[in-house]
């Protein structure tokens, strides 16, 4: 079963200026550009599933549109919970994305094992909107890779993962970014 995972689109901030952005006008066309691509892809009855935050659902938007579905809120794909306040998070999101899994606390075990349980629950396919990080922690579980950072999604990119029952395999990364994390 099909499980694509869509980084959102350009946000209108960075993660360091603003705690919830929703797009820009090219996040907003790249919102479009994903739907356009994953309604010839997804069956009408697909998981629409989105992280909780602003740019995250301005991005989904345009697929439940199209639907005609509601979307499914879940913290479970939410952006990393950075212990820190606001102005100091990129600062902590450089360091943390030169680490490895085993130097991270529990906190931040539990976020990326959440994660990969909600993909492990779902029963028919699914597009879920979400976040950078969500995106390098699942494929870097999915593919074994120690380093929290295994590749650089782009915005509005799409990764696919098939669902084996018990396990995720990767299909495809999404398109590499050609610009910062925000």
């Amino acid at each position: 079963m099909d499980i694509f995972l869509v980084r959102h689109g350009e946000a209108a901030a960075s993660w360091g200026e603003a705690p919830d952005p929703g797009l820009s006008e090219l996040g907003r066309r790249q919102a479009q550009t994903v739907a356009d691509e994953l309604a010839l892809q997804l069956p009408p009855d697909s998981h629409l599933l989105s992280s909780p935050l602003q740019r995250a659902l301005e991005t989904a938007a345009p697929l439940a549109l199209h639907f005609g579905r509601d979307l499914d809120k879940r913290d479970a794909f939410r952006e990393i919970p950075a212990p820190v306040p606001l102005p100091e998070r990129p600062a902590w999101l450089r360091r943390f994305m030169q680490q490895r899994w085993s130097e991270q606390e529990e906190n931040l075990q539990a976020w990326r094992r959440t994660a990969l349980d909600q993909l492990l629950e779902l029963d028919r396919p699914a597009a879920v909107f979400t976040h950078f990080l969500v995106i390098n922690a699942v494929v870097g579980h999915v593919t074994g890779q120690a380093e929290t950072l295994c590749f650089w999604p782009d915005n509005g990119s799409v990764t696919h993962l098939v669902h084996k029952g018990d396990s995720l395999e990767l299909v495809s990364e999404g398109r590499q970014m050609q610009t910062v994390v925000n």
